[in-house]
């Protein structure tokens, strides 16, 4: 049977206009700000008209550790948001906005897949409503003004040694990571080392998505460090009296953008830091308005759980006052193969020994999300190649790990082949079990938390950090940033910092590289093993295949 491309399927979208699905919300069309027909953003006045709202359900969506097989994490999240208001409930889906270098690069699209889809699909993966060229923007502004200031007498008496503040551009370009600025003469300033990171690892990113509103947003641009003098002193963005303007640049995008399924159901797409560089989750002011516009809100945090999951219940929801009612673990019968030591050109041959032996991944996964205090289930995304016993031996495993495994075919049905699925998600939701916590106090030292998620999430015997790391950590604690959460960076692929150590290793250390104070978010990035924070394209880039075809449509974008 030949299946249609998720392109195909998105251009064949039912749309209705932008102001239909802002009405099932609630949302007045004097409210929105439309951009085109199909996308708008929700004025700043509306959300805060709705604060003493009291909040719906808060549904996370996660998965297993990323394989080259696919688990369709998003696809899952628009699925159950489909599913859940098919059978009869006032859901809304809240995912991130796509990066333009991953989409040109190994991704190619990240709007859900087949029948179970956010529209318009090539906006959201193109230049949507221009959000992330406002982050470049603010964020380049900074850097220009911080050259400018040493350029004209450096009053603050900055360090040119200590600028921590790099460049962004929203692209995989290797060549950028380590450049040598300010060449040429005289006039082009003082030369020295810095470099480029991609748009989605700034902490512009990271705080446009922790911010609560224009004032807030403002407070953490100006809290953001820059770099330093020769005495170690910090110097902040406001020092260099950026912050304004960055606002300025930011206040459009500070509003969420609101789109729709191909079930004309209401998304909220907003923000997009990487969770393998930065927390990976959609922005706080879109999770916390949609809470109190629909009765339950199904979300997603970037990656594996071990990462984004993470990330979202020790970062978002403690900064936000946020707790969930039940997660969803995304796995596949194809992962589970790949995790049992399967290549991927067999992949579509039954193989339930090695389902059962990857499902250890899956395991671990469910463990740690119990660990929190929150109630798990586990979303079998159905791919056609998956036999019963195959998925059956998914079911036991998932069984004797005291949760419940649920076969849902969305892709191929869209919220039919979901509402199983939803059904059994929104009962526990609503049985209130959740007495979710934070893996760890605020008040526990930066190189605690730390051993904290490398032992009880990753499962790592030890943290190796040298005593220099150790020392900054301490010194930041000293300058009253030790109550700050940590935020891990490290490969998706696997719970070591090794990308080719599959399923559920034990007896591995987990190294720091590097450690970096993102005052203005609001906690301390974290680097290990060889993670960048600008990736690279692959040898055949997704860019390749992606063209204008005869009719003036996009084709190649997944």
């Amino acid at each position: 049977m030949a299946y249609k491309t998720d392109i195909e399927i998105a251009r064949e979208a039912n749309k209705k206009p932008i102001q239909e699905i802002g009405k099932k919300l609630g949302i007045s069309s004097d409210d929105l700000l439309p951009y085109g027909h199909d996308k708008a953003k929700v004025s700043q006045q509306f959300i805060n008209s709705v604060q003493d709202r009291e909040d719906g359900k808060l549904i996370l969506v996660t998965a297993i550790n990323p394989t080259p097989a696919g688990e369709g994490k998003t696809t899952t999240t628009v699925g159950l948001g489909d599913g859940l208001n098919r059978i009869g409930k006032n859901a809304c889906v809240c995912i991130r906005e796509a990066s333009l270098g991953p989409n040109f690069g190994m991704k190619g699209g990240a709007a859900g897949g087949g029948y179970a889809q956010i529209v318009p699909m090539e906006e959201m993966n193109l230049h949507f409503t221009g959000d992330f060229h406002a982050i470049t923007s603010a964020h380049s502004l900074l850097a220009a003004m911080i050259d400018n200031h040493i350029y004209w007498g450096n009053e603050l008496d900055i360090d040119t040694r200590r600028v921590v503040w790099r460049r962004v551009v929203d692209m995989n370009d290797r060549a950028l990571r380590q450049i040598t600025a300010s060449l040429g003469g005289v006039s082009n300033g003082f030369p020295r080392e810095t470099g480029f990171d991609i748009t989605v690892a700034s902490e512009v990113m990271a705080i446009l998505c922790l911010a609560r509103n224009l004032e807030d947003l403002q407070k953490r641009l100006g809290d953001m460090i820059v770099g330093y003098r020769r005495d170690r002193s910090p110097v902040f963005c406001r020092d260099i009296k950026a912050d304004g303007a960055m606002t300025v640049l930011l206040k459009d995008a500070m509003q969420p953008n609101i789109v729709q399924t191909l079930e004309n159901n209401p998304a909220f797409v907003h923000g997009g830091p990487f969770a393998n560089i930065a927390h990976g989750c959609n922005s706080v002011i879109a999770t916390t308005t949609a809470l109190k516009l629909a009765d339950y809100v199904v979300t997603e945090a970037g990656f594996g759980a071990d990462l984004g999951a993470e990330k979202f219940m020790n970062i978002k929801c403690r900064k936000a006052g946020l707790a969930p009612s039940v997660v969803v673990v995304v796995a596949t019968v194809r992962a589970m193969k790949m995790n049992g030591g399967v290549a991927k050109a067999d992949l579509g041959t039954e193989n339930v020994e090695a389902v059962s032996k990857g499902c250890a991944n899956l395991g671990r996964h469910i463990e740690n999300m119990k660990s929190f205090g929150v109630p798990v289930v586990v979303a079998i995304n159905h791919f056609v190649t998956d036999t019963d016993a195959e998925v059956d031996a998914i079911k036991r495993y998932v069984a004797e790990h005291g949760s419940e495994a649920i076969l849902s075919r969305h892709w191929e049905l869209g919220s039919e082949g979901s509402a199983e699925l939803a059904t059994r998600v929104a009962e526990i939701a609503d049985a209130g079990s959740a007495n979710f916590a934070p893996l760890y106090p605020d008040d526990m030292p930066l190189m605690q938390k730390i051993e904290a998620v490398a032992k009880r999430i990753y499962r790592a015997d030890e943290v190796l950090a040298d005593q220099k790391i150790r020392n900054q950590l301490r010194e930041w604690e000293a300058q009253g940033y030790g109550n700050l959460p940590i935020c891990m960076a490290k490969t998706q692929y696997s719970f070591t910092t090794d990308p080719d150590r599959r399923g559920a290793p034990t007896g591995f250390s987990v190294p720091v590289r590097e450690v970096r104070l993102s005052a203005g978010a609001g906690f301390v990035v974290v680097i290990c093993g060889e993670i960048m924070t600008m990736p690279g394209l692959p040898r055949v880039p997704s860019a390749e295949s992606i063209r204008l075809n005869a009719e003036g449509q996009v084709e190649g974008l997944f």
